[in-house]
């Protein structure tokens, strides 16, 4: 660990609050990643086959229980429609509709913020290189020549250490920000065909009921006739 101390203490004071930036990147790219590959995972097409059988069976109240074992977007936004289903057709699309406008900031939350900590970390290390040279510059006029190497060597690694390390942190927030910008997508794509999947359900069995309905009316007109 010699060489790290080493590298932090040739840095200077704008590798450390890089250092700091480092440290909140990493925190925000295991939240976000926690996010996805848990809380906010679910496979939707699986999850919407289950919620299409328990309505096949009348089962309203398994249904919701099955919501009810998960935080997952999708599944806030099924409880929301299912909550609604006696009101009808239009009430259950409003409800979910209004459930995914609350449900999509918490899905994009933070994910952006990495774009900008790339382009802050970048700017943090070209400071520490400009104040590095500057220094270096200022403290050749007043050494003496046997000094003059030894100090020049010294300002060029601040610089070039606080260069490395700002574009590496930088590179890490771009990877970093394409890989939680995709799982972001695809949460949000699975939301919305799973909510007009759901509605289509619901228009499905609304259709089927009414001509259940249609086909239980026409017996009676049948009888009388004859």
């Amino acid at each position: 660990m010699d060489w790290l101390s080493e590298v932090f203490s040739k840095g200077g004071p704008f590798f450390i609050i890089n250092t700091f930036f480092l440290a909140v990147v990493i925190a925000l790219v295991v939240e976000r990643a926690m996010y996805f590959l848990g809380r906010g995972h679910l496979n939707a097409k699986a999850f919407l086959e289950q919620i299409k059988r328990l309505l096949a069976a009348n089962n309203v109240d398994r249904a919701k229980k099955l919501c009810d074992a998960t935080s997952a977007p999708v599944a806030r936004v099924a409880k929301a429609g299912l909550n609604r289903l006696h009101r009808g057709e239009a009430a259950v699309a409003q409800a979910m509709e209004e459930t995914m406008t609350d449900v999509t900031p918490e899905v994009k939350t933070r994910v952006g913020a990495l774009w900008s900590m790339a382009n802050i970390t970048t700017l943090t290390g070209l400071l520490g290189t400009i104040t590095g040279l500057i220094n270096t510059f200022a403290s050749l006029g007043e050494a003496n020549p046997a000094e003059k190497e030894a100090k020049l060597s010294e300002g060029i690694a601040e610089a070039m250490y606080n260069t490395a390390y700002g574009l590496s942190i930088a590179l890490l927030c771009m990877i970093a920000h394409l890989l939680l910008s995709a799982a972001m997508k695809k949460v949000i794509s699975d939301l919305e065909a799973f909510s007009l999947r759901f509605e289509n359900l619901l228009a499905e069995g609304a259709a089927a009921g009414g001509a259940q309905g249609r086909g239980a009316g026409a017996a009676p007109g049948l009888d009388r006739n004859d």
